[in-house]
C-alpha cells in the first residue's frame, strides 16, 4: 500500500502559499494549475493523446493540447507518463446504506448514519470518484452540504426518499403494522410509501422541492428486502404516469429499480428514461429500449459476483438468499444483449457497506465478464454517464461546465491513473489512482512531492479512518 496523503476536507485554496512567485496583482487571479507529460483519455476517444497538456484555471479545464502550453503562472503537475482522465461516475450510489436498509435503523440511529455517510464519500474521492448518482436514501442534506463545501464528497445527484408502494422494494415497516403507521426510516425520508396517484405525485414533488435531481421509483420486487417477490410488478400505469409527469413539470427524469419484462415495459409506457437492473428481461425489451433511448444502468458486481455467492452475504435471509440466485440467473445474457444492441449504459456500483470500497470493481466486472471493450466499459462510466446526468435539465446543479470528458470548459474533475486504462482497465483501481481533483481541488496525491501541489492545511490521511480496506 502506497503511502496515503488522501485529505479528507476540501482545499479550498491549497495553491495560495504554494506557488512564491505569484505577485501581489495577480492574487485575485483565478488559480492555474498546468499538468504536463501525460497521456489523455478525454472520456470519449478509443485512443489517448500521448504526451499531452491540460490547463486548469480555478474550478474549469482552460485549455487541453497536444503540444506543451504557455502558462508562466500556472504550478505545474508533472504527470510522469500517467493517463490523465475525467474522475469516474457512479451511477448508483446508496451513500447511507450499509449492510442493508436496515442496520442505521435497528442498531444506530440517523446521525451514526450521517457520520458514516461523510466518511463514504471521503472514500469515493479516494478510489477517483468525483461524482455520484445517488439512488435513493436520506442524503438529500448531506447532498446540500457537499455542494455548499461544508462537507467534502463527490458531485452528487441525489434522488432522495425512494418512491414505493405499501409492500414494494422500499417498505421497511413490520409484518403486523396497520395502515396509517409509519416507520423510522420513512419518518427519516429514507423512502415515501405511497399509494394512488395524489400520493405518488406528492412524494415526487417534496423530493424535488428538497433538492432531488431525479426521481427513484421502486417498480418492481427486489432482492433486499421482505416484502415483494422478484415476479411482481409494482405501480400501476396511473401512478407512474404521475410521477413521470412531475418530473417533466419539472425538466427532469425518473429511473425505476425493475428487473423483468413487465415491470420494465410498463416504466416505458409511462416514459420512464433509465432503468437500473434490469436482470430478469428479454432480448425484446432490450431492442425497445434501444428504439426508445430508454439508458441501461448496469451493476455488474452485485449481479454477477456477489448473487453468484448469495451465501457469503451475511445480512440475507433465506429468502433474500433464493431470490439473488434467481437474478443470477439472467444478468450475464441480458448484459450481452445491451452491448450486441449497442444501448446507452452506465454502470454504478450498488454496493455498500464493506463492498463501498471498491465501486471501481463494477466497471471492470462488466468489462471482463461482459464487454471485452475497455473503451465501452469506461464511457459507462465517463461520457456515457455524463449524457444521462444532463437529463436532469434545469434541476442540474451543476451547470457551470461539462461533466465526464476532458475538454475546454469542463469541470476541473481530474484522476492520474498509472497505467492505460484503455489496454488494462485494471488501471483504475484505487491504488494505482495517483491523483484525485474535484472542482480544481486536489484530495489525494500520491504523486513525489516537487511534483504536485501540497495540501494546506493537512489534514487526516484516509487510513486514518479506513486502515487497510
Amino acid at each position: 500500500m502506497k503511502n496515503s496523503r488522501f485529505v479528507a476536507g476540501a482545499v479550498a485554496s491549497f495553491l495560495l502559499t504554494m506557488v512564491p512567485h505569484l505577485g501581489t496583482a495577480q492574487e485575485d487571479a483565478p488559480r492555474q494549475v498546468l499538468f504536463t507529460n501525460v497521456n489523455i483519455f478525454n472520456g470519449v476517444d478509443g485512443e489517448l493523446m500521448e504526451n499531452g497538456s491540460v490547463l486548469v484555471e480555478g474550478n474549469l479545464i482552460k485549455t487541453v493540447s497536444a503540444d506543451a502550453i504557455n502558462a508562466p503562472d500556472a504550478y505545474i503537475v508533472d504527470g510522469e507518463g500517467r493517463t490523465l482522465m475525467p474522475g469516474l461516475i457512479d451511477m448508483h450510489s446508496h451513500m447511507c446504506i450499509r449492510n442493508g436498509m436496515l442496520e442505521f435503523r435497528d442498531n444506530y440511529d440517523q446521525m451514526a448514519n450521517g457520520a458514516y455517510t461523510a466518511l463514504v464519500l471521503q472514500d469515493y474521492l479516494d478510489q477517483g470518484f468525483t461524482t455520484a448518482r445517488d439512488a435513493g436514501c436520506n442524503i438529500l442534506g448531506i447532498a446540500k452540504a457537499v455542494n455548499n463545501d461544508i462537507i467534502p464528497g463527490p458531485r452528487l445527484y441525489p434522488s432522495g426518499a425512494f418512491l414505493s408502494q405499501t409492500g414494494g422494494h422500499a417498505d421497511t415497516g413490520s409484518f403486523n403494522d396497520v395502515p396509517g403507521d409509519v416507520d423510522d426510516l420513512e419518518a427519516h425520508m429514507f423512502g415515501f410509501i405511497a399509494d394512488g396517484v395524489p400520493e405518488v405525485i406528492r412524494a415526487a414533488r417534496h423530493n424535488l422541492r428538497a433538492g432531488a435531481t431525479q426521481i427513484k421509483v421502486m417498480a418492481g420486487g427486489g432482492v433486499a428486502s421482505e416484502f415483494d417477490p422478484l415476479h411482481t410488478t409494482q405501480y400501476s400505469p396511473e401512478e407512474l404516469k404521475a410521477i413521470v409527469e412531475v418530473a417533466k413539470d419539472y425538466g427532469t427524469y425518473v429511473l425505476v429499480h425493475a428487473y423483468h419484462d413487465r415491470s420494465v415495459n410498463r416504466a416505458i409506457d409511462a416514459g420512464v428514461r433509465v432503468i437500473d437492473h434490469n436482470f430478469l428481461v428479454s432480448e425484446e425489451t432490450i431492442i425497445r429500449m434501444k428504439e426508445e433511448g430508454v439508458a441501461l444502468s448496469v451493476q455488474a458486481v452485485m449481479s454477477l459476483q456477489a448473487f453468484g455467492d448469495p451465501e457469503s452475504i451475511t445480512f440475507f435471509s433465506a429468502d433474500q438468499k433464493n431470490k439473488a440466485a434467481q437474478v443470477n440467473t439472467g444478468a450475464q445474457q441480458m448484459m450481452e444483449w445491451a452491448v450486441k444492441h449497442d444501448l446507452l449504459m452506465v454502470t454504478g456500483g450498488d454496493m455498500f457497506g464493506p463492498d463501498v470500497v471498491r465501486q471501481a470493481d463494477n466497471i471492470i466486472w462488466f468489462n471482463d465478464k461482459v464487454a471485452n471493450n475497455p473503451h465501452l466499459s469506461l464511457k459507462t462510466a465517463t461520457s456515457n454517464a455524463a449524457e444521462v446526468l444532463t437529463w436532469t435539465g434545469g434541476m442540474n446543479p451543476y451547470k457551470e461546465g461539462t461533466l465526464g470528458t476532458i475538454v475546454e470548459g469542463g469541470y476541473a474533475d481530474i484522476i492520474l491513473v498509472d497505467g492505460n486504462p484503455l489496454e488494462d482497465i485494471n488501471a483504475i483501481k484505487r491504488d494505482t489512482v495517483d491523483f484525485v481533483m474535484k472542482d480544481g481541488d486536489v484530495y489525494k496525491n500520491w504523486l513525489p512531492e516537487e511534483k504536485a501541489p501540497a495540501f494546506k492545511p493537512a489534514k487526516p490521511s484516509r487510513d486514518a479512518y479506513f486502515g487497510n480496506l
